[in-house]
């Protein structure tokens, strides 16, 4: 009840009274106020509480500390280990998984281009160190499933896919207006087409690898040349016909281009189901091994190859085999103009001082040949540049290692050998080459491995049947790829395999090319160097346990294996029981589903998964 004064004079009690009244007032404005500040919070809070667990819209999300910011144990605490915290009792599991927004469709995290911007990183743009990997650190992490863009359709089937894929699928157009007039692609409806045109074949990628055959008198004007010539480099490949029309002859190419300008030239390559690879030639080394490629390729590259005394020339060197060609089709090699003609007669000079030769040259194109044996080496003047590499320089050390401006030496075998002694195609894929003995492997340990991987792979086909048939799959992944073996036992699939050693492991690559494969070394900890949505099967066998013992984190390797494969694509992983059953309890959160599951022995398990598809409109919509 309140009581009021009568008059205009009051008494001191009544004063007291009125001002308590006051005050009374005040303090119930006051916890009215922290009432409502209260419910909104808390309203606040369920609401992002609710988004955390129900991914109901496609935000842009930050990782904080890996992926523990969604309780995936990413961050460890009072000195767990990671290999504890897998199946753990106490760990958690998300019911979803954020969805990345829509305008990261497209994602490659460590050669993004906006990550470089918002950390100011200070790189020389000369020296194209902004094409490199760059990653992300935990906290910058997008911790959310890449989307698929609007419309997406599982993609056309090998070999159809080589000479057109959905528009929908990348939906780039630009390149077909900018490079209308060399055939590159071309829009028809739905589809974009690849006539196989290139820069300096526009009359088709076929009758260009014929010429090049031609000049160099293979028989039959085969670019194989009895087998003999297998793995081919093609550096600034475009959109990948050179490659994609090699494969025909039994020649496989790595196709490399970087993410430039021309973006998307690679994720047009491996939508098309060719072997391709996201790299650029600036200051590190290609992660190949020495003596991986038969011939490396150039169609107007646009590379300075005289820069910093002909360090990226000497980087091909590096990769090519003993007799080993580089087709360069360029301006230099024949026009005219005096800028080209100086180009010219340097690159002659330096290439002479390399000791390689001209092996023919015919209008456009220029195709040199290295040496045998290090015997022009050792002949040459003292203090020739460029100069022989130290002694302890090793040339397939690769991650992470800058170039250097010298001349790999054979090693004693091949100075012996006059050459790489590997059996011509497809007889290396099976026979062991004599680079075994480096890596202290024997012939019996090699050839144990080839059966176990013989009697694994029709393990896992035969549990994949009921899902695939001849054409399902083509672009595969082997990530902890060893002997190669894994890839040969598929042989007689219609697929080819990108076959990657982690960077930590045995020096085993140059084994997997000089059986007549491909692949690269990689760090799991980190994202691989691809575009979203580009494998249709991943193998990963003792990966996880690996990246766990590194105190990695699992959880992102999962969410970085959604984004390279295919909606509809599989994964095999043959890991401990332990690790299978950890990855079983993610399957709902990353819209995957297991076909089957069988113990190898006692301790190792394989899983056999197919990620769903799905696509997003403000939520997931999950399509069986």
């Amino acid at each position: 009840m309140l009581w009021c004064g009568s008059g205009s004079h009051t008494k001191k009690g009544d004063s007291f009274a009125v001002a308590s009244m006051a005050r009374g007032r005040a303090d119930v404005n006051s916890r009215k106020k922290l009432v409502t500040a209260v419910l909104v919070l808390v309203i606040v809070g369920g609401f992002f509480y609710f988004y955390s667990q129900n991914s109901d819209s496609s935000s842009v999300v930050y990782g904080d500390k890996s992926l523990s910011h969604f309780g995936l144990g990413g961050d460890k605490d009072d000195g767990e280990s990671s290999s504890t915290v897998v199946g753990g009792e106490g760990s958690v599991v998300p019911k979803s998984i954020p969805v990345c927004d829509d305008r990261l469709s497209e994602l490659i995290p460590c050669l993004d281009r906006n990550l470089i911007y918002q950390t100011r990183l200070k790189l020389d743009l000369s020296l194209m160190e902004h094409y490199e990997r760059h990653c992300p650190t935990p906290d910058r992490r997008y911790n959310c499933l890449i989307p698929p863009p609007p419309g997406y359709k599982v993609p056309i089937k090998w070999p159809k896919s080589r000479d057109q894929v959905w528009k929908a699928n990348i939906p780039h157009t630009h390149l077909a207006t900018e490079k209308s007039d060399q055939n590159w692609m071309v829009v028809k409806g739905e589809t974009i087409v690849f006539p196989g045109g290139g820069t300096h074949f526009h009359y088709g990628a076929g009758k260009y690898i014929a010429s090049i055959a031609n000049m160099l008198n293979f028989p039959n004007n085969d670019i194989n040349n009895g087998g003999r010539v297998r793995s081919v480099l093609d550096v600034g490949c475009g959109v990948a016909s050179f490659g994609g029309y090699l494969i025909s002859s039994n020649v496989i190419a790595m196709s490399l281009a970087p993410n430039d300008v021309h973006q998307n030239q690679i994720q047009f390559a491996l939508e098309r189901g060719i072997p391709a690879y996201l790299g650029v030639l600036g200051t590190q080394r290609l992660p190949y091994p020495s003596r991986s490629f038969e011939l490396a390729h150039c169609s107007r590259c646009r590379i300075d190859w005289l820069q910093r005394d002909g360090i990226l020339l000497l980087e091909l060197d590096r990769l090519l085999r003993p007799g080993g060609y580089f087709a360069y089709s360029s301006p230099e090699a024949y026009a005219q103009d005096e800028e080209d003609r100086r180009i010219w007669r340097e690159m002659s000079t330096l290439v002479e001082r390399m000791c390689w030769k001209i092996a023919s040259k015919k209008d456009q194109t220029v195709i040199w040949v290295k040496p045998l044996t290090n015997s022009c080496y050792l002949k040459r003047l003292p203090g020739t540049k460029p100069p022989l590499c130290r002694s302890d320089d090793d040339p397939d050390a690769v991650w992470g290692v800058k170039m250097k401006v010298c001349i790999s030496r054979y090693s004693d075998q091949m100075h012996k050998a006059k050459g790489s002694d590997l059996a011509p195609w497809p007889a290396r894929l099976t026979t062991p080459p004599p680079r075994l003995a480096e890596i202290h492997y024997s012939t019996e340990m090699f050839e144990k491995d080839m059966e176990v991987w013989k009697q694994r792979v029709r393990n896992y086909w035969s549990k994949l049947a009921s899902k695939i048939k001849p054409d399902t799959i083509r672009n595969v992944m082997d990530m902890k790829a060893n002997l190669g073996s894994f890839a040969a036992a598929l042989k007689d699939k219609d697929v080819w395999v990108m076959n990657v050693v982690p960077e930590n492991e045995q020096k085993t690559l140059k084994i997997i090319y000089d059986r007549g494969l491909i692949g690269t070394v990689h760090n799991w900890c980190e994202a691989f160097s691809t575009y979203p949505r580009t494998y249709d099967l991943l193998h990963a066998w003792t990966v996880f346990s690996d990246i766990i013992k590194k105190e990695c984190s699992p959880e992102d390797l999962l969410i970085e294996m959604d984004r390279i494969l295919r909606p509809k694509g599989f994964i095999i992983v043959h890991d401990k029981r332990s690790v299978v059953e950890y990855i079983k309890k993610y399957l709902p959160a990353l819209h995957w589903e297991a076909v089957t599951i069988y113990d190898v022995d006692d301790d190792d398990t394989v899983i056999i998964i197919q990620k769903k598809m799905w696509l997003t409109s403000q939520s997931i919509k999950v399509s069986e």
